[in-house]
């Protein structure tokens, strides 16, 4: 579980919350209709702008944004650096004994077309058109978050619109001037709030957690290609630490 994001949330949810709740006034910022016309107007405006199957698929990406996914470059280098060793004492085709215990997929695809001798043109043809559409999926989730971060607040402005003609009606009882105000900015209070505490900070954190991934994925590609090409293991650590922040490469070069 990702504590940063449920952290983020709760956090403003929270301090927004004791902001309105010590001024006495709770009551007036609870109103279900403006709540209706931003949350329903933006998914509507977002059901428009995307196909349905796209806006079900973003229930699988989501995930990424609460889920706590550790990324573990050092010990994937270790990983590749290993097998370049075992291919370079026992031929490439000794990796094939190893592959059931590779559990990412991407490496094993990579992995096993280097082993039937593919050339290496054609691996990295492959595995950068996978890494193409990989990340064309996940655009899609940050896009339809995105959306819905502009949706809200739009939604939240037509609704003040709609307070503010009501109340424009009754402008001939001057007491009802004040409360019809405060009803009418409230769906603009939505959209704002579940624009910049959700939607747009969820859509943040999944590019992130996209690029990362990527990252990792190119890492493993280009260490496939060096396993492939028959480079010294050191050589091949060199290189993939160049992947990783300075402040991580913990790893020494063993001679």
């Amino acid at each position: 579980m990702d504590l940063a994001t449920i952290a983020g949330i709760i956090s403003g949810i929270t301090l927004i919350g004791y902001t309105i709740i010590s001024g006495g006034n709770l009551d007036i910022f609870i109103h279900v209709p403006s709540m209706m016309i931003v949350f329903g107007g933006a998914m509507a405006a977002t059901l428009v702008n995307f196909q349905l199957s796209e806006i079900i698929g973003v229930i699988g990406v989501v995930r990424k944004a609460f889920k706590g996914e550790d990324f573990h470059e050092i010990k994937l280098i270790e990983m590749l650096v290993n097998l370049a060793k075992k291919a370079r004492r026992e031929g490439i085709l000794a990796i094939d004994q190893v592959l059931p215990t590779v559990k990412d997929r991407f490496m094993r695809t990579g992995l096993e077309m280097a082993v039937d001798g593919t050339e290496p043109e054609t691996i990295r043809s492959v595995m950068e058109t996978e890494l193409t559409y990989l990340s064309e999926r996940h655009k899609n989730g940050q896009k339809i978050f995105t959306s819905l971060g502009t949706y809200a607040p739009a939604f939240g402005m037509i609704g003040t619109l709609i307070g503010l003609i009501s109340m424009l009606k009754s402008l001939d009882n001057p007491s009802n001037i004040g409360e019809g105000m405060a009803v009418a900015l409230i769906t603009t209070f939505y959209g704002s709030l579940v624009a910049n505490l959700v939607f747009l900070p969820i859509a943040g954190k999944l590019k992130n957690r996209s690029d990362q991934e990527i990252i990792m994925k190119e890492m493993i590609l280009e260490g496939v290609l060096a396993i492939q090409y028959g480079e010294h293991p050191n050589n091949i650590r060199r290189k993939l630490l160049n992947f990783v922040p300075p402040n991580m490469r913990n790893l020494k070069t063993k001679k």
